[in-house]
């Protein structure tokens, strides 16, 4: 197995779950601006814009990357076999989560009727916050990615090699 050689140490473990926390954090906040966004717009003759994105709460899923950064912190702190393997699904989870998310952005942008001309702003307004989005769900999927193959190699330790991060920074001192 190509994992077992990989190690990861305490502070990236602990970078990583930081950053899956903002990057969820940042996808909860666009979902609720675009909530505010697409229930201001005015039915018109063209009718209102709805993306697919916006109807299956597809940045509403920020919500998994929140759980999975507490995981990875709460793992890092306190090490156990059934934490890292729940880590690890909760992880794969939020690849699989984020793989979706990126097939629905696209499908969103590649089509766009016009909406009623009093929508436009709008509609433009929130495809925008879809490209921005769709940098983001990258670095989600790398964060994930990495943490899921590094720490296949916690799997493979032994419970008395786990070491919490209070235990290693005194040792480091």
């Amino acid at each position: 197995m190509a994992c077992v050689h990989s190690k990861i140490s305490t502070a990236n473990s602990l970078v990583l779950g930081a950053i899956q926390i903002m990057i969820g954090i940042f996808h909860v906040f666009m979902w609720y601006f675009l909530l505010v966004l697409y229930k201001g717009q005015i039915k018109g003759a063209f009718g209102i814009y709805e993306p697919v994105t916006y109807k299956t709460g597809c940045t509403l899923w920020g919500i998994f990357f929140i759980i999975a950064g507490v995981f990875i912190i709460g793992v890092t702190k306190y090490p156990t076999r059934s934490g890292i393997i729940c880590t690890l699904i909760i992880n794969i989870f939020c690849i699989i989560t984020t793989i979706t998310a990126v097939t629905l952005t696209i499908i969103e942008l590649s089509h766009f009727n016009s909406p009623s001309y009093r929508n436009y702003g709008q509609a433009k307004l929130g495809r925008e916050v879809s490209h921005i989005l769709l940098f983001f769900y990258p670095l989600e999927f790398s964060v994930a990615l990495t943490y899921s193959i590094c720490s296949c190699s916690n799997l493979f330790r032994r419970q008395s090699d786990l070491t919490s991060v209070a235990e290693e920074a005194e040792n480091t001192f």
